[in-house]
């Protein structure tokens, strides 16, 4: 199981003892050197929505006598077919799905796996629902028809999609297999879609286009990759008067000055905005009818990029390195704390006053297999480190006094209620908020650190709900929730506005919003302000590990208010996963796993793939010749510090780098 683990690093670091034990291989359902075997009752199951089911599962031996043994059974996807430890499950939506039936070693008998097929029915199809659909269509415009199916239960059914679709009267209308309906001449028709039986008509009025011309403009005419430009279009008839209503068409040609063949030049939306991934000159046209006009544009490159300067490596190469925490001391010198994961329930310190000297000065042993997590309070007296694996049973977290990190003292231990282990923590205002068990987080008080006593806590009660971390920023706390996304949490907002406080506290915690996306892999989150722009984001960042490798990316939410949150732009690396994140004065920092540290340009309004703009300023993959992945970087968390950044790396330890200055500038 060792060199396992070790190679499991090498390609992912991550995840505890009991995930590798549950999705290694090979962990099989029938042993042949023991004659072991696991048999469930049923084998194969078909569920309804709602319905419940008992699963049992037997351990065989060669003659076919039940062993003694404990069965625990998980569900692949808990939000869609929920199951107890103890194998009673819940279909809660339609689709195929997997139970798995795990066995723990025991004795001489090995661990073992079982895989359990459940097809959960799609219920009978009930309608068919149009986008805003127009009572009124100009002669010679076009619209793009959505619809949507639903189900007898209110799924909407994500695997169907409408491709029979009719016109009453194809001379006014038509409308093709995709949904595009073109107006044609005056009059009235009626669209129909069907699907397995079930139909939605809706008539519609083809009117006479009272446009004659089209006028466009843009806010800039050189810009830069990734600035997003905005258009303004106006139509308008034959005596000059503005038609309001008019839809206008969006389109561009490009000449890029990268001419290799390189897809996607730019992105343009049909709402105005425009934005350019490679420099060279652009058309824009806007288009109602046979009315046309266009504009032109010059992009430049970005130029944003910059060498790394490498300051420093405190090299810990015998046990994976988790989280860091950098903080002035109030001794006024420079210092860090680093986690441990599965190892020996670790925490180490360092002065890195002197980043290219960095001296481990101290460690903390606590009763743990993974310290995942190391915080330290704004007045850099009190740390905290979580705990998960306590040969007790109790994990929780352990408070220390850091006012000399030379001499860490640990003032208390916190595990009343957080037996199932405390995977990430934070500290804000005097109080701690720790990630209880992946189902919620708990807030501490510590006024008094030496005798800490919990408050409240968080939980959603969404079917399957989970989470993995949280953090706090004017008295919000943004906690990431897998599938259930990032949930934004009024525990004493400073926001004012659209975005102001709901009377929330500490002692009273109070949900503000919620912000999903398909992949249901949200793994972390930090709200910023946009210096630039002004606007308001939240970097939601994956974590998934396909095939074991890891994979994901940053997924960017323009905030307006908590109820109005959309997805408008991501960073992307295509061969790397995402881990931690901060951003700081327009830049993102984001550890990506085998990927490395990279620092991306987030300033300016958002739109599109950052990756592809040229907004990637540096990166740097860390690395050494030692240690449990030699020369793999397997980048956990980054920390701007000062004019310096701090990265710790599961192979390699912290590391100090810098930005070197642009080329013909004084300093960073």
């Amino acid at each position: 199981m060792k060199s396992f683990t070790m190679k499991f690093f090498q390609l992912t670091g991550l995840l505890s003892v009991l995930i590798l034990s549950l999705f290694a291989t090979p962990i099989v359902a029938q042993d042949a050197d023991s004659g072991l075997k696991i048999v469930t009752d049923p084998e194969v199951i078909t569920l309804d929505v709602g319905q419940e089911l008992q699963l049992k599962a037997m351990l065989l031996n060669a003659e076919g006598e039940v062993q003694p043994d404990t069965m625990i059974y998980f569900s692949r996807a808990r939000r869609s077919l929920s199951v107890t430890r103890s194998g009673l499950m819940k279909a809660l939506e339609p689709g195929s799905f997997t139970v798995i039936v795990y066995k723990t070693a025991q004795g001489d008998h090995p661990v073992m796996r079982k895989n359990v097929s459940v097809t959960v029915n799609y219920p009978k199809l009930d309608r068919i629902v149009f986008n805003d659909v127009p009572g009124k269509l100009y002669a010679g415009t076009s619209f793009q028809l959505e619809s949507r199916v639903y189900d007898v239960l209110d799924f909407k059914r994500e695997d169907l999609e409408v491709s029979d679709y009719k016109s009453s009267n194809p001379k006014v209308l038509d409308i093709n297999q995709f949904g595009r309906i073109n107006a044609k001449s005056p009059g009235k028709a009626k669209i129909t879609a069907s699907i397995e039986g079930v139909t939605k008509t809706q008539e519609i009025e083809v009117v006479t286009n009272p446009v004659v011309s089209v006028e466009i403009s843009v806010n800039e005419e050189v810009a830069r990759t990734g600035d997003v430009l905005t258009l303004k279009s106006v139509a308008k008839d034959k005596k000059g008067n503005v038609v309001s209503d008019a839809p206008i068409v969006y389109s561009f040609t490009a000449r890029p000055d990268d001419s290799r063949g390189e897809a996607a030049p730019a992105q343009i939306e049909q709402n105005g905005k425009f934005v350019a991934n490679k420099s060279g000159l652009y058309t824009i046209a806007a288009r109602n009818s046979g009315s046309v006009a266009e504009t032109t544009v010059k992009i430049n490159p970005r130029n944003v990029q910059r060498e790394v300067e490498i300051l420093g490596n405190a090299k810990v190469t015998d046990v994976p390195t988790s989280d860091l925490w950098v903080w002035e001391g109030v001794d006024g010198r420079d210092y860090a704390a680093t986690g441990t994961h599965v190892g020996r329930g670790e925490a180490f310190f360092w002065d890195v006053t002197d980043p290219e000297n960095m001296i481990a000065i101290d460690t903390i042993t606590v009763d743990a297999r993974v310290v995942n997590d190391v915080k330290v309070s704004e007045d850099g007296k009190i740390a905290v480190i979580s705990r998960e694996g306590a040969s007790d049973r109790k994990n929780g977290l352990v408070i220390l006094d850091v006012t000399d990190p030379a001499n860490v003292e640990i003032l208390s231990r916190f595990d009343d209620g957080l037996t199932g282990g405390v995977h990430n923590v934070f500290i804000y205002e005097n109080h701690i908020y720790a990630i209880n068990n992946g189902r919620r987080y708990d807030i501490i008080n510590i006024e008094d650190p030496k005798n800490p006593y919990r408050v409240s806590q968080f939980e959603l009660d969404t079917p399957g709900h989970a989470v993995h971390d949280v953090w706090i920023e004017d008295g919000i706390a943004y906690s990431s929730n897998w599938t259930d996304g990032v949930v934004a949490v009024d525990v004493g907002s400073k926001l004012g506005g659209d975005m102001e406080s709901i009377g929330g506290s500490p002692e009273n915690p109070k949900m503000l919003g919620s912000f999903t996306y398909p992949s249901g892999w949200n793994h972390a989150a930090f709200p910023f302000k946009s210096k630039s722009s002004d606007n308001f984001y939240i970097a939601a960042g994956d974590e998934a590990f396909p095939g074991g490798i890891p994979a994901g990316w940053i997924h960017f939410f323009k905030l307006n208010s908590w109820e109005e949150a959309e997805e408008v732009a991501r960073y992307e690396v295509p061969e790397a996963g995402t881990h931690n994140i901060w951003i700081k004065d327009d830049v993102m920092y984001v550890a990506y796993y085998q990927g490395g540290l990279r620092i991306v340009d987030v300033s300016g309004e958002l739109m599109g793939n950052l990756y592809d703009q040229g907004r990637e300023i540096a990166k740097f993959k860390p690395s050494v010749n030692e240690g449990i992945g030699p020369n793999q970087p397997m980048s956990w968390g980054p920390q701007p510090y000062k004019d310096m950044i701090f990265v710790s790396d599961m192979n390699s330890g912290l590391w100090a780098i810098k930005l070197k200055p642009v080329q013909g500038t004084a300093s960073n």
